[in-house]
């Protein structure tokens, strides 16, 4: 495994083979959807014109992009992801849109994409199962960015494992999702692909990457977000709604 690949497991066979995530995690699918049907009632505020103009971090190969731009036929979304192989798959899933101009897919480190952007550039920013990838700092750090980029009056909405703030609840949980694991991947004959799975977990579940509930949305609030409203939550699967106050009168 090269250094590139241990950073960013989705460059290397987990990236290649990303469909799988649909038997080992179905709820990714169903938050995706979740987030299309948020957006598709959201209503944007005062002076924000069609079309809305979105920013997707870690799109992966389309699932959400799909269902963010099903949603809503206003929306044009530029989608970030650092994974080459997944962007094949997700320009491959999504062509249409593509050739129509709805959606750009561009590969990126997120937060150098974000940093790119001017203030108040985006009316929506969207992510789904992205931002529990990063390194707590540099998550914060995304967050932050991300206020800045919206609109006053625009939402950020995360669907993603939130971790449960009591340990033994949460280890309880994660358990029975390595149990899970590796009766899926003895079925269908896997084990390569178990490994990395069960690497990228403990990557997720340590200290430096961790995306416990409570704190996350505190960082949130920190970064100006008001009001933070969670929309669902079943286990560590969530979605999170954060609105950028509107400008004053």
């Amino acid at each position: 495994m090269s250094y590139l690949e241990a950073k960013n497991p989705f460059t290397g066979a987990i990236g290649q083979e990303y469909d799988l995530l649909r038997l080992i995690c179905p709820t990714a699918a169903d938050l995706a959807q979740r987030l299309g049907h948020y957006l598709g009632a959201w209503r944007p505020g005062e002076g924000q014109a069609a079309p809305l103009l979105g920013f997707e971090i870690g799109c992966g190969t389309g699932v959400s992009t799909s269902a963010l731009l099903a949603s809503r036929k206003d929306l044009r979304l530029r989608a970030i992801d650092a994974s080459a192989k997944m962007l094949e798959q997700a320009r491959a899933n999504l062509a249409a849109e593509v050739d129509a101009g709805r959606v750009d897919f561009v590969e990126a480190d997120v937060l150098a994409a974000l940093q790119r952007e001017n203030d108040a550039s985006f009316d929506v920013v969207a992510s789904n199962y992205a931002t529990h990838n990063f390194e707590n700092g540099y998550r914060e750090r995304v967050v932050e960015e991300v206020f800045r980029v919206l609109k006053p009056g625009g939402v950020f909405l995360n669907g993603d494992r939130f971790a449960i703030d009591d340990a033994g609840a949460h280890l309880a949980l994660t358990q029975a999702t390595l149990r899970h694991w590796f009766k899926i991947f003895a079925e269908i004959g896997r084990p390569d692909l178990l490994e990395e799975w069960v690497i990228h977990l403990a990557s997720d579940e340590s200290p430096r990457h961790i995306m416990y509930f409570a704190p996350a949305l505190a960082s949130l609030r920190a970064a100006g977000f008001m009001p933070v409203n969670v929309e669902y939550r079943e286990g560590v699967d969530t979605l999170v709604a954060a609105s950028k106050p509107p400008a004053p009168l």
